[in-house]
Order: C-alpha cells, then structure tokens, then sequence
C-alpha cells in the first residue's frame, strides 16, 4: 500500500533562493529528504495567474525564467524533470465539472522549480503545474482541494508555492538586511494560529482579517496557492517546517499538512 504523501504549501520568496544555501533551502533539502518518493508532484504556482484552470500536460515541460534583472547564473538554471501527461489527464477528471484546459504550452515557472532544486535536486520525479484562475474568487481554490486530496493517498505530492506575506513595494532589494514589519509579523502569527486551530473560513475570506491583510496580501497570486493545499490536508496535523520573514515583507512559512 502506497504511504500517503503530505499536502505541503512552500513560501518561495526570492528567485536567487534557487542557487544560494541559505537556512531556508537547507530546510527545503531537509523536507525532501524526509518524505516518502513521490511518483510525481502536482504543484500550484502564484507565477502562472491567468484567466483558466489549466494544468501542464507535455512529456518534457521547459523550465521558465519568468522574471527580469537577476544575474546570469539565474537564467542558466534548468530543471528538466519530466512532465506526467497521465496525471495531467487524472487532475482534469477530479476537477470536473470545472473546465479545466490540457497545456502544452507553459512549463515549469520558478515558483515551482526554485523550490524543488533543492527538494528533489536530481529532477528525476514528474512534475505538473496546475495554474491559478484569476477570474475566480478564493472559495473557488479552496474547493479544489478536496478534489485533490486523494491523490495523496495515491503517491502524488501536492505543493502550493507562494508567500503568505507578500508585498513587494515595502521589500528590502538588493540583499541588505531588514526587520520584519510587525505588520507582516502579525499577519504570519495569524495565519499559523488558524491553521493550528483548523479554522480555515477566516484564510479564504483573508480580506475580512484587517489592515494587516491588506499589507500582507496587496495582490491574491501569492496568497491563493495556500488555499487548495490546506483543502487538502484539512484534519491532518499541521506543521510549520520553515519560518522566517525575507526583506521585511516576504513569508517564507512553509506549511505541512500530515
């Protein structure tokens, strides 16, 4: 019988995360480590925001470089794990009646591939994104998860990546230290304190949780990748493998669900 897999949500933070060994890389290498061989991974990018439920479904996706002003080690990064046309068709029949649209066309974005550098450095695990809807609300990525959930059981790891505080206007560029804002310090406790809880209502409905949540979350792409994995693991024990503020505005908070 196949071991079931965690539901893991990964704050990615800074593309640069992808070359350097910092704390929390090293966590993410520890993380991939300590989990049963996945046959594949399914994973939902704050990068790949459009305006369809879409999820990536060619044997051999191209690693994307979906950013600007990074140095060349950055671009010449490639992560040239093999896509699961298979899955990809599973991922539509669960999530039906929703539309969901077979892509040959994106890839794997670094929201994906910065992270699984380091959990599964030698990209030998199949890997599937499944995009973000940005024409639908959050309740609608919440329900998703469920649909998810018994790939688990089913040697699929599903991994939300984004950053439950994700503010670029207030970030600190350029490497140079900051103190977490206590803003986004609050907003992060607040977060873990209803996951601990599993009170999930609040973190679909973020808006209604104050000014914090406004700073914290100015734009939902980050945000929502959370949604779907807590869904998903909803009843299991909750985690906290990596914590931490980057630049001052930038979660690292990782999230795993047992």
């Amino acid at each position: 019988m196949t071991e079931r897999l965690p539901a893991l949500f990964v704050g990615h933070g800074n593309p640069m995360n992808a070359l350097e060994r910092n704390n929390y890389t090293d966590a993410w290498r520890a993380l991939g480590a300590s989990l049963p061989r996945p046959r594949a991974v399914l994973c939902i990018s704050a990068h790949w925001f459009v305006e369809a439920t879409m999820v990536t479904a060619m044997a051999s996706p191209r690693t994307i470089h979906d950013f600007g002003g990074f140095p060349p080690e950055l671009f010449a990064v490639r992560y040239d794990a093999p896509g699961s046309p298979a899955l990809a068709a599973e991922v539509r029949d669960r999530l039906a009646p929703v539309d969901v649209a077979l892509d040959e066309t994106w890839g794997l974005d670094h929201g994906t591939w910065s992270v699984l550098v380091h959990m599964f450095p030698g990209a030998d695990v199949p890997v599937v994104q499944l995009s973000i809807d940005r024409t639908r609300p959050a309740s609608f990525h919440y329900g998703l998860g469920a649909a998810l959930a018994p790939l688990s059981d089913d040697g699929v790891l599903l991994i939300g990546s984004g950053n439950v505080v994700h503010n670029l206007e207030t970030y600190a560029w350029g490497g140079r230290p900051a103190e977490p804002f206590d803003w986004a310090v609050r907003f992060d406790e607040e977060v873990r304190r209803l996951l601990d809880e599993g009170t999930h209502g609040p973190l679909v409905d973020y808006h209604a949780l104050g000014p914090d949540a406004r700073l914290a979350v100015p734009t939902p792409d980050h945000f929502l990748p959370l949604l779907p994995v807590i869904a998903a693991g909803r009843g299991r024990d909750v985690s906290f493998p990596v914590r931490g503020i980057e630049g001052g505005s930038i979660s690292m908070l990782a999230v795993r669900l047992d």
